[in-house]
């Protein structure tokens, strides 16, 4: 009977976390395939030009290594979540190299949005997390501009409540 209930509070405890929104890996996927695009283009035709239709042939490296980046971008994007719970903020990320940051509330100095010119043009926007210790600084890229400012103000007021009862 006790294992039961121990059962039902473990799975109560459970944090519930929020993967990152299909914006950010089209924006990624994008930017590898203009880029490497380029690069083939780019390549191909100096190849031609200096060495022959033969070495030409070479640029196609580029396109083998977009494929890779677009299955890598995937996972990447998938690997990423956060989840919002009492006292601290959690942080996953990584496929090879799995990375799990544990931000508490009260220990935040600064949360900030931010927004570069091609996250502006796909809608995004990430929250940087700021403590007095560099190493636990933390980023959640790529969300909503709405989700990035209810998630800033919302750590911001947890926070002040926390480091309220230091």
């Amino acid at each position: 009977m006790e294992t039961g209930t121990a059962a039902r509070d473990g799975a109560a405890s459970e944090p519930v976390w929020t993967g990152l929104p299909p914006g950010l890996l089209k924006m990624r996927r994008l930017l590898l395939v203009v880029w490497l695009g380029l690069l083939t283009v780019l390549l191909g035709t100096l190849l031609n030009l200096f060495a022959g239709p033969a070495w030409a042939a070479f640029a196609l490296l580029p396109l083998g290594v977009m494929a890779w980046g677009w299955v890598v971008l995937g996972r990447n994007w998938r690997s990423w979540r956060y989840a919002e719970r009492a006292d601290d903020l959690l942080i996953s990320k990584g496929v090879l190299w799995h990375h799990e940051t544990i931000v508490p509330y009260g220990r935040m100095q600064l949360v900030e949005v931010t927004s570069g010119p091609v996250e502006r043009h796909f809608g995004l926007a990430s929250v940087q997390l700021h403590t007095a210790a560099a190493a636990t600084d933390a980023t959640i890229p790529g969300l909503d501009p709405a989700e990035a400012e209810r998630l800033r103000d919302r750590l911001t007021e947890l926070g002040e409540a926390r480091s309220a009862g230091l």
